[in-house]
């Protein structure tokens, strides 16, 4: 062999091992999410999406090392539509691309049947938002969340109705997915647990536009109060059907509503201190700095403001990453056990799970509107 010949070959074996090297000392670390991206939630969906893009980028801009190499965090973003059916094939899709880990889904509806998949697979799942109690009452190692469940939510907006509002006789009506009835479910316990009395109990669907039949029936009740199960996308028009009626009674509902959509959503119909929620998680003044630091560079990141679930979509893939690095691997056997004792202080504060994985001592935000913004009512346990 020529010199000149053997020099070239030597270039190429030298250019190839130092390409393998560079390969392997920054292992990709794909972070699946899924939300409803599109349709009449996507604005949460959205958010948390954000929410996980951001931890991302901090993830990356820090240079992550994890067992002694370098890593790059990559996130593989999916729109399950809000829609079970195809939830579950998103989640298929993430199983099959390999991630080491998913931050999601949004609903319920939708993190339920999702979460069996990634369980067969072995995957951890951190929800920023589902608070169906059924999601973590599966028995599966692999689903955790970090926000409190409708169990708490309902029973808090139960005692509120109560003690602040002044609710004696309470409509409840609910939107039939795993989000909307469990919630109304819980609340129903917590307002008669607080001695208050449901009067009325009806049910619509995600989808629905027209509220005048049930309405109709709920104000012969004559109601103080009434608690809808389910999302802004529904409660927005039926805010504003129950002005056209003069059935102008105050609303409550869960995180679902908690969202200054709900606003334009109603047409306007919405009156100051009409409209009472709560929402699965916030902060007490100790936390008060950090979240607003979070909500300032999320709006200068995107443009827009925080709906509700970044900051714990944010936490969520900081406490996947922290999981990691204290196992000192990527492999989702290896750092599972590390992620169900994890005590990670995050922007929405201390996360650690229980043995179900539900967040420990989760808390729980009250809020009204004014102006057509939400306004902070109370944080509480």
């Amino acid at each position: 062999m020529k010199k000149q010949a053997v020099v070239a070959t030597a270039a190429v074996l030298l250019s190839s091992s130092a390409g393998l090297g560079l390969a392997s000392a920054q292992e990709v670390v794909k972070i699946g999410h899924s939300a409803a991206v599109t349709g009449p939630v996507s604005y949460f969906g959205k958010d948390t999406e954000n929410g996980a893009r951001m931890a991302i980028e901090a993830l990356n801009s820090r240079g992550a090392v994890i067992g002694g190499k370098k890593v790059r965090f990559a996130l593989m973003a999916e729109d399950d539509g809000g829609d079970p059916k195809q939830a579950t094939n998103v989640a298929q899709k993430l199983v099959d691309a390999k991630v080491n880990g998913v931050i999601g889904h949004e609903t319920s509806g939708t993190t339920i049947p999702a979460s069996k998949i990634y369980h067969q697979a072995g995957i951890p799942q951190i929800s920023p938002s589902s608070t169906s109690p059924k999601y973590t009452q599966q028995g599966f190692n692999t689903a955790f969340r970090v926000v409190a469940n409708d169990v708490q939510l309902g029973q808090a907006l139960g005692r509120y109705a109560v003690r602040n509002v002044g609710a004696r006789r309470v409509a409840v009506i609910d939107d039939r997915t795993a989000y909307g009835q469990g919630l109304a479910v819980e609340f129903a316990k917590g307002l008669q647990q607080q001695g208050a009395k449901v009067v009325a109990r009806e049910f619509t669907h995600d989808k629905a536009t027209d509220f005048n039949a049930i309405l109709t029936k709920i104000r012969a009740t004559k109601p103080d109060l009434v608690f809808f199960g389910g999302m802004s996308s529904v409660a927005g028009p039926m805010l504003r059907q129950m002005k056209q009626l003069g059935f102008n009674t105050k609303m409550m509902g869960g995180d679902g509503i908690c969202s200054d959509e709900i606003h334009k959503l109603s047409g306007g119909a919405m009156a100051d201190g009409q409209v009472f929620c709560a929402e699965a998680g916030g902060v007490d003044a100790a936390g008060k700095a950090a979240m607003d630091n979070f909500r300032a560079a999320y709006k200068k990141r995107f443009g827009i403001e925080v709906q509700i679930n970044a900051p714990y979509a944010y936490d969520a893939v900081m406490t996947m990453a922290e999981a990691m690095t204290k196992a000192g691997s990527t492999a989702p056997a290896r750092y599972l056990p590390a992620l169900a004792n994890i005590q990670y202080k995050g922007v929405t504060g201390l996360v650690a799970f229980d043995a179900r994985g539900d967040i420990r001592d989760g808390t729980i935000t009250l809020y009204t509107f004014k102006g057509g913004r939400r306004t902070v009512l109370a944080v509480t346990k």
